[in-house]
């Protein structure tokens, strides 16, 4: 799959700021929280219906818009 299969942007979820489809995690708080030194496994725990494949599907996101 690609980034875009995991990454919605909607303007009636969470204000139109990209969050992983399916859910209202946002990308940004993906970003922040690795950024801060939290591992997969760590958000994983703390956000059940997320996936490997969505955390690289959000930082390869990160990475494309900045």
């Amino acid at each position: 799959m690609m980034s875009g299969d995991f990454i919605q942007v909607d303007p009636r979820i969470m204000l139109g700021k990209p969050v992983i489809r399916g859910t209202r995690i946002l990308v940004e708080l993906i970003l922040e929280k690795l950024a801060a030194g939290e591992t997969e496994e760590d958000l994983m725990a703390a956000h059940p219906r997320l996936t490997r494949e969505a955390i690289h599907a959000a930082r390869a996101y990160g990475e494309k818009i900045c």
